[in-house]
């Protein structure tokens, strides 16, 4: 007799709207380091490196801003690399360090 195989259902991933209004999330720790911070989920008990001190301030200063793209120009993050910047906080939405505001 054939058994079904089921897999786990993951949690919907996250979406990241670099048009909407972001936050670092409630059970996130961000540590600072020479070459940028350390960041610490406790819930999910992920450790994420930040290896630019611009994405550091980014990060620390989305909650101030109506979008991650206006956090993104108000910190002074070139044209040219807000791609890989956006990319960046897209990874981290994914990994719940980052989390839309409600």
């Amino acid at each position: 007799e054939d058994v079904p195989v089921t897999t786990a259902v993951s949690p919907a991933e996250v979406a990241f709207d670099p048009a909407g209004p972001w936050r670092r999330a409630r059970s996130v720790a961000l540590r600072p380091e020479p070459f940028g911070a350390l960041v610490y989920h406790f819930g999910n008990r992920k450790l994420s490196f930040l290896k630019s001190k611009l994405l550091v301030a980014v990060v620390t200063s989305l909650a101030d801003h109506p979008s991650a793209e206006a956090a993104l120009v108000a910190c002074g993050v070139p044209e040219a690399q807000r791609p890989a910047y956006g990319k960046a906080l897209a990874d981290l939405a994914r990994s719940q360090m980052i989390e839309v505001r409600k």
